[in-house]
């Protein structure tokens, strides 16, 4: 369904219980930083109706999301650690077109918006499946299923928005390049992506 191109190494989600504390500090500023993505979303382009009806409902549930592994950490007896430069997002950011028509790099924005939580979705639901504790399986279930329809939601928005045919050449595209920054990332389990 999300039509990544390299799964995740399955060895990623011992990794990451190896350190939940680093593990769900990443988490928790990934969910920050989806909040904030969408209010800038909405702060550049008030004049996307659509966009701004759609996106406001996800500011309020990543959000809260966020507040959701402050949770996890404190039951846990764990603290919120540094914020960490993400590699991945960067990565992704300089495959984005520069230039072009204000329309243009929307929908640009759109598709990574899409890929962060496509790869976040995919992770989720390994950590859903595998990790060994069954609290968090069930915890990363309920992540799991929100990112695929927030995947999906900036999917819809960008072939709303753009030329539908461009937006899936434009997204096979980021899905290549994706494929790419996985292999070129070294294995961590200290992150989400």
């Amino acid at each position: 369904m999300l039509g990544l191109k390299l799964p995740t190494d399955p060895r990623w989600v011992n990794l990451a219980e190896m350190d939940l504390e680093e593990i769900l500090t990443d988490h928790a500023y990934c969910e920050q930083k989806a909040a904030t993505a969408c209010i800038s979303l909405i702060q550049q382009y008030p004049d996307k109706v659509e966009m701004v009806k759609e996106l406001a409902p996800v500011v309020t549930e990543e959000w809260g999301h966020f507040r959701m592994v402050l949770q996890e950490l404190e039951k846990r007896g764990l603290t919120l650690g540094r914020q960490r430069k993400d590699e991945y997002v960067n990565e992704l950011l300089k495959f984005q077109k520069k230039g072009g028509k204000r329309d243009e790099q929307f929908v640009e924005r759109l598709l990574i918006c899409a890929l962060i939580e496509a790869r976040s979705c995919e992770r989720f639901r390994l950590l859903s499946l595998y990790i060994s504790d069954d609290k968090l399986k069930e915890f990363y279930h309920k992540f799991m299923v929100a990112e695929a329809s927030h995947y999906r939601l900036f999917i819809d928005l960008a072939k709303l928005y753009g030329d539908e045919e461009k937006v899936i050449t434009r997204w096979k595209e980021y899905l290549d390049h994706e494929a790419k920054i996985m292999e070129g990332l070294k294995l961590r389990g200290d992150r989400m992506h």
